[in-house]
Parts: structure tokens; sequence; C-alpha cells
């Protein structure tokens, strides 16, 4: 039987391990169950990328504020996939807390976490990410210039007229 050598996109285990990670947390997501938020979180840390990123997206569909802190961290996560995850599913928990974390993303080297983090930031509407999204909107790559607009009109409009 020959031995198939690891790619470099299995960096732990055989594509099958990884797939049943993948459908574990991608199961628990679908659970609504908040009792698997200690779990997926701890998903986050796992050495593939797809397990990550499916663990985001999971904690994002369970809708819990308790998986802030877990997301947040994930934030840095050196895959910029796990990290546009982590970024839609603070999206889909609508907390306030997760403002300032978000502005900090607008500062990320990949345009495609910056410009997720533009339309989040403008779904939640927080008057704080005005000043970081204005400049934005000077950023070298059309899409996310057109993100942080459409985030500060949405922002514009929800502040109360003098």
């Amino acid at each position: 039987m020959p031995v198939r050598a690891r790619s470099p996109d299995m960096p732990q285990g055989s594509r099958d391990s990884v797939e049943k990670r993948v459908a574990a947390v991608a199961a628990l997501g679908k659970s609504g169950n908040p009792a698997a938020i200690p779990s997926l979180a701890q998903s986050l840390s796992d050495p593939h990328p797809r397990v990550r990123r499916e663990s985001a997206q999971a904690l994002g569909r369970l809708g819990d504020a308790e998986a802030m802190p877990a997301l947040i961290a994930v934030l840095s996560d050196p895959d910029p996939e796990v990290r546009m995850a982590a970024i839609a599913a603070l999206g889909k928990l609508r907390d306030p807390q997760g403002t300032s974390p978000l502005i900090a993303c607008l500062g990320d080297r990949d345009d495609r976490v910056r410009t997720g983090a533009a339309v989040v930031l403008g779904n939640l509407g927080d008057p704080r990410a005005a000043g970081p999204l204005e400049a934005l909107a000077r950023d070298p790559f059309s899409g996310v210039r057109e993100a942080a607009e459409r985030a500060l009109g949405q922002i514009r409009k929800r502040r109360p007229r003098r």
C-alpha cells in the first residue's frame, strides 16, 4: 500500500479526519444549543483552517453573545478566510462589544477582511466606526472604498437629527 504524502492543506491528520471535524462543528452550530459554545470555541484553535472557519460560522449561527470573546480572539488568525468568518459571525451577534475589534480589522492586510469589517460595522450602525470608515474610504481597493462608503451611509441614517 503506497504512503500518501501529506499536502500543505492538511496540517494534521488525513482529509477524512478534517472532514469529520468540519462536519462535527457544523452539526454543533446547527444544533441551536448554546451548550456547544465551549466546544466550538475550542475548535477555533484547530490546526486546520477549514475547521476554524466552520467553527466561527457555527458560533455565528448559534447567535449567543457568550461566543464574543472567542470570536474576537480569532480576528487575528493567520488565515484570512477564518478572520472573515469571525467577522461575519460577529455581525450575526449584533453586539456593540464587537465594534472596537471590528474597527481594528479595518486595518487588516487582506482587502476582503477590510471589506467584511466595513459591511458589518455599517450593519451595526455604531457611530464610533464613522471616523475609521471615513479613512477606509480612501483605501487603494475600490471594493473596500465602496463598502466603507455604504457603511458610512448606514451609520449616518441612524444618527439622530439635531
